[in-house]
């Protein structure tokens, strides 16, 4: 059975995807579309009770969610690609930069600027929450410029939390 990845374009699997490319690993891709509702259909929630994505059914047939799991899970079942540094330090500091980037630019800056009903229920807030949702992701940017000052990558080498970055910054 091959890996079979859900996931939206665009989205933060998008991240997951370019991990999935660079091991070179056989994957089916399943196309989530989250406007027309495929994450809360049955068949999909089957799979993913949270009706998230990205989600990866891995060849024994269960599924991993979340992007740091999914992403920290490739990296260590494939150390020979050194998605990760391979020492503490340097695996907390890809560690830190991705969840940085997962939980606060997308999960707080992002989400407030695309799923900003998800905040608040009233439309008269909404412009508020996406302009707070922008000032997130400006300083978050900001943040993440100065600590890639004169690198290429999060840790010396492209990792998992790269992988993250890009989608954000996609």
């Amino acid at each position: 059975m091959a890996i079979k990845f859900y996931m939206t374009p665009g989205s933060c699997s998008t991240g997951i995807h370019i991990l999935l490319e660079e091991l070179e690993l056989p994957f089916e891709v399943t196309i989530v579309n989250l406007p027309r509702g495929d994450h809360i259909r049955p068949d999909y929630l089957a799979i993913n009770p949270k009706a998230t994505i990205p989600t990866l059914v891995r060849n024994d047939g269960s599924a991993l969610t979340e992007f740091q799991a999914i992403a920290w899970w490739l990296a260590r079942s494939h150390p020979k690609a050194n998605l990760l540094p391979g020492d503490a330090d340097g695996d907390a500091r890809v560690i830190e930069a991705m969840d940085y980037v997962v939980g606060t630019l997308h999960g707080q800056g992002f989400a407030r600027i695309f799923t900003t009903a998800n905040f608040t229920p009233n439309e008269a807030d909404h412009e508020a929450v996406k302009a707070r949702g922008r000032e997130i992701v400006e300083q978050g940017f900001a943040i993440m410029n100065d600590a890639l000052a004169g690198r290429d990558y999060v840790a010396g080498d492209f990792s998992i939390a790269d992988a993250a970055l890009f989608y954000v910054e996609f």
